[in-house]
């Protein structure tokens, strides 16, 4: 039996609102997040996950749809605040997938004068945001961003003779060519960055080798409104560290 199966005859609950205004009119709106519950009562699982405005000044409310990929999963948050700098606040929504791969699911959506506008979705992101992760000779690997041009190179050197012993010769030479891999959207957080009330995203990206708990680090792009959408700002390759 899958404890997480949803019965149809379930219906949406409010798992979590906010307060804020978000069309621009001077009123406070009620910004909701609905989704149905597992039939497990134990289980914290959502699916059908759905963004709901309420209008301060009508009272109306309009129902936003989330992409059927990213509606369903754990722990969905709202975080209201001006992204675009046009001095009305936007409406971030972020929802764990759950499992071994930890992606998150995210969006920014504008309301202003009572138009929903999607900002930036968590697909279309990933789809243009991947990385060639490359086993090099002499224990390095490089990890290339596309998207920006910049390479980060990574000294393996400390992994160990066993996990080095499946990569290379005893001479430093790779056996045969090795690529990594790299995640989508793991965690996206607003940040301010300049401290001018405007927010930026950052958003994390894991990098790992030859399997998944095989992980060096995160990219870590801060993300900024140009005027059209969210471009790459900022750039860094963020290593774990090891205990000597």
């Amino acid at each position: 039996m899958n404890l997480n199966h949803v019965n149809p005859y379930r219906q949406p609950e409010i798992i979590t609102s906010t307060y804020g205004d978000v069309n621009g009119d001077g009123m406070v709106d009620v910004v909701y997040l609905t989704g149905v519950k597992s039939v497990d009562p134990s289980s914290p699982y959502l699916q059908q996950i759905t963004l709901h405005i309420q209008d301060g000044a009508t009272n109306k409310v309009q129902t936003i749809a989330l992409n059927e990929e990213g509606n369903s999963g754990y722990n969905p948050t709202l975080f209201l605040g001006d992204f675009t700098g046009d001095g009305i606040l936007d409406i971030l929504i972020s929802i764990d997938s759950g499992g071994s791969g930890a992606f998150t699911f995210d969006y920014v959506y504008s309301f202003a004068k009572n138009q929903a506008e999607k900002l930036f979705d968590f697909e279309q992101y990933n789809n243009q945001n991947q990385y060639t992760v490359t086993y090099q000779d002499y224990f390095k690997v490089n990890v290339h961003s596309p998207a920006t041009g910049k390479s980060y190179l990574i000294d393996i050197s400390d992994r160990g003779a066993e996990y080095l012993s499946q990569i290379y010769y005893q001479n430093g030479k790779l056996k045969q060519p090795v690529q990594g891999m790299a995640d989508g959207v793991s965690g996206f957080y607003p940040v301010d960055m300049d401290r001018d009330g405007v927010y930026e995203i950052q958003a994390y990206q894991q990098i790992s080798g030859l399997y998944h708990a095989d992980a060096f680090g995160y990219i870590i792009n801060t993300l900024k409104w140009d005027g059209h959408k969210f471009a790459i700002w900022q750039q860094w390759f963020a290593i774990y560290g090891t205990s000597n």
